[in-house]
């Protein structure tokens, strides 16, 4: 049964994708206005999970289930989870020829009590005026569609958001404004920084984590989450050793439980 305490529990939950197992017995539990980071080697699982979280087809849940403020959402749709607030920033979004970034905005702020403001306003913090006219995606640069994909999730508000390398494509200099538009993601107001809202952050090579505020992160492997803790500790762990050392310490740990 799902913990109060908790927006998003993932328990004993196994998917499978064309015949592959993807995710292996994962468990994840992630309480209200805490932010996440999930971390670990390319094809450990980490996009599987966020996939499987928000919905999408081609991933089929083999056993376990996904509770979202206590509500079992396993069987949902993508369009009935995003309903309930979730929201994700993919790695690689689609470019959506003839659709305008400023008409998506126009629609996801149009119960603002003053919308144009609040478009211009976003815009503006998120350096992202002169492609309002523009298609989605449309012959943006990696750190642009990064951009793009967080004032989206800015004008929506979601009570729960999901972020899949948000650094991947992005030169140094822009991570750190990348960095402030999560932070302001997860904290509206700044004058009031306990009042969040919650996330999972995916990456690899964790250069986006300087940037952020974290409460605790995980490392994935064969589609497991091996370990979790701090996540500064994490990350000093894997930029002296890489992520050889946290897989050793993994396999190492489930050789002992199975004995």
């Amino acid at each position: 049964m799902a913990t109060q305490s908790n927006i998003l529990e993932i328990q004993n939950l196994s998917v499978r994708a064309g015949g592959k197992l993807l995710l292996d017995s994962v468990d994840l539990a992630i309480p209200y206005g805490e932010v996440h980071a999930l971390l670990g080697q390319n094809g450990s699982g980490k996009t599987s999970l966020m996939m499987t979280i928000m919905g999408f087809s081609g991933y089929e849940v083999t056993q376990g289930r996904i509770l979202f403020m206590g509500r079992d959402i396993t069987a949902l749709d993508v369009c009935e989870r995003a309903r309930l607030g979730i929201a994700i920033a993919q790695q690689r979004p689609p470019t959506i020829d003839g659709v305008k970034l400023r008409s998506v905005l126009q629609y996801t702020l149009r119960n603002s009590p003053d919308p144009d403001e609040a478009l211009i306003r976003l815009a503006k913090e998120a350096q992202m005026e002169r492609f309002l006219d523009r298609s989605i995606n449309g012959g943006l640069s990696g750190g642009e569609i990064k951009r793009a994909e967080l004032l989206q999730l800015l004008s929506l508000s979601p009570a729960f958001s999901m972020m899949d390398e948000p650094d991947s494509g992005v030169d140094i200099e822009a991570l750190s404004l990348v960095g402030k538009l999560i932070n302001k993601l997860f904290v509206p107001d700044e004058t009031h920084p306990v009042r969040r809202s919650a996330g999972l952050i995916i990456t690899h090579s964790g250069n986006i984590l300087k940037y952020l505020h974290l409460d605790k992160a995980h490392v994935m492997h064969n589609g497991r989450i091996g370990c979790s803790g701090n996540p500064a500790l994490i990350m000093e762990t894997i930029g002296k050793y890489g992520y050889n050392e946290c897989v050793r310490c993994i396999d190492q740990k489930e050789k002992l439980c199975r004995s």
